[in-house]
């Protein structure tokens, strides 16, 4: 029997619903408060898988639930994606070749503000290309971050320009499952849905480089010099081979496992060839029952990250079989009226469930039939429908600590040392791009920018 149609009945009707979510918030703010790394998360998300075991009226369901959420597709993808990623990632590192490229950047002068403005333009062209927001994290961080932070960027900084570029092209690339997701559902034209969207992201992108260039924070100098006094080793920078191999098959539309998986391949054999690795600096057996090596150590780190996203993913599941998805859009449906009351529930209704989710495209398929049907009997016209319902999810879920925007960015940064880690919860106040576009979308709705009568 298919039990996804089962719906979980909780103890105190809609709070016994939200308990779960409440706990999570709650841990999630002291969290952050406190400067937590993922960790703290870990612990916010299954304190409230815990506390849903209370108030949940039929508690085998409930473990159903959980149990069902793991099982979506995404989960599997983007746990392998971090594992491979942090061996790729581990591979480039521990070549050198970061220290080699910082170490020229601080030569040539291009150093902090200017550089992080250049990482948020690259991040946008390779985020839009590939259409993978996640995936270019993957590539990206593992290189533009480091000597960013050696070459005078505040940490955080960076990381809030690389999540702004992926941002962006999460928003706009015609090949994002945001873009396709949105057009879809509103039966609007591709194409045509890129170029009206193109009004609402390209300002946004224009005021995130601004700021990037005016308030861009300085670190504290230490690591421009001593990548600088370090001196270039050359021959690392053959290590580029892992991420170009990487970006030409996500290009290619391969998978992102299948992409990484290449990527460690060409970086084991390129470094083995030019004498950056031997085998026993990868993989070792030391005996005692001990394995050591880069890989392994690449692997053991993503333990964190790894239990993160298997309590977000089972909560998914519960509030999946809620109901709560189903709410929303009775909230949507009940207050929408005319043009602008339709198209600020779209934008409400698609930020809380996006947020709720932390996939964006999830909520946009959920709510898309439902918004469709509301938008058409308020006249407001597909185009906008399906470019609202994308702004929206490239705001809330951005913004949002605990989804994979901000939390793989932030285990990322973490591999490089302590002077290089950024708490999730600082993400979401240097990604510029969510933040300009919350604006537009402020004036899109109240002041009716972009809307075609």
């Amino acid at each position: 029997m298919e039990q996804k149609a089962k719906r979980i009945e909780f103890h105190l009707g809609k709070t016994g619903k939200l308990a779960p979510l409440i706990t999570a918030a709650a841990m999630i703010l002291w969290a952050a408060l406190r400067q937590s790394n993922v960790n703290g998360y870990v612990l916010a998300f299954f304190a409230a898988l815990v506390t849903g075991v209370i108030f949940a009226k039929d508690e085998k369901a409930y473990g159903e639930a959980l149990v069902y959420g793991l099982s979506k597709p995404m989960f599997g993808v983007i746990v392998m994606a971090v594992i491979l990623a942090a061996v790729s990632g581990k591979l480039i590192s521990a070549s050198g070749a970061v220290q080699t490229i910082a170490a020229y950047v601080v030569e040539a002068g291009f150093t902090g503000r200017l550089f992080v403005a250049a990482s948020f333009l690259i991040t946008c062209l390779l985020a839009f290309a590939t259409g993978t927001s996640v995936g270019t994290y993957f590539v990206v961080i593992p290189i533009l971050f480091p000597v960013g932070v050696m070459a005078g960027a505040a940490p955080e900084f960076m990381i809030g320009s690389i999540v702004s570029g992926a941002a962006f092209g999460d928003n706009l690339g015609p090949i994002s499952d945001t873009t396709i997701a949105s057009s879809a559902t509103q039966h609007a034209d591709l194409g045509t849905v890129v170029k009206t969207r193109m009004r609402y992201s390209l300002p946004a992108a224009a005021g995130a480089l601004v700021l990037f260039l005016l308030f861009s924070g300085k670190g504290d100098g230490g690591g421009a010099v001593q990548a600088a006094e370090g001196g270039a080793n050359p021959v690392s920078l053959v290590m580029l081979a892992v991420p170009a191999v990487i970006i030409v098959l996500c290009l290619m539309r391969k998978h992102l496992i299948t992409a990484l998986s290449w990527g460690i391949l060409t970086g084991i054999a390129v470094g083995l060839l030019f004498g950056i690795y031997t085998v026993d600096g990868l993989i070792s057996f030391p005996g005692g029952f001990a394995v050591s090596g880069a890989i392994i150590e690449a692997i053991t780190g993503t333990a964190g990250t790894v239990a993160m996203l298997i309590a977000v993913f089972a909560l998914l599941g519960a509030v999946e079989r809620s109901g709560l998805f189903e709410d929303v859009g009775g909230f949507l449906s009940r207050f929408a009226g005319n043009a602008r009351s339709t198209e600020a529930a779209i934008v409400l209704s698609v930020g809380i469930l996006s947020m709720v989710t932390g996939v964006i495209s999830v909520a946009i398929v959920a709510l898309g039939d439902l918004v469709n049907e509301i938008g058409e009997k308020a006249g407001v016209n597909p185009y906008r429908r399906a470019n609202l319902m994308d702004c929206t999810g490239c705001v809330f879920c951005f913004l949002a600590p605990w989804t994979v925007h901000c939390v793989i960015p932030a285990q990322q940064s973490a591999q490089f040392g302590e002077g290089f880690a950024v708490a999730p919860g600082a993400i979401p106040f240097v990604n510029y791009y969510s933040l300009c576009m919350l604006a537009i979308l402020a004036a899109a709705v109240i002041a009716g920018y972009g809307r075609k009568r």
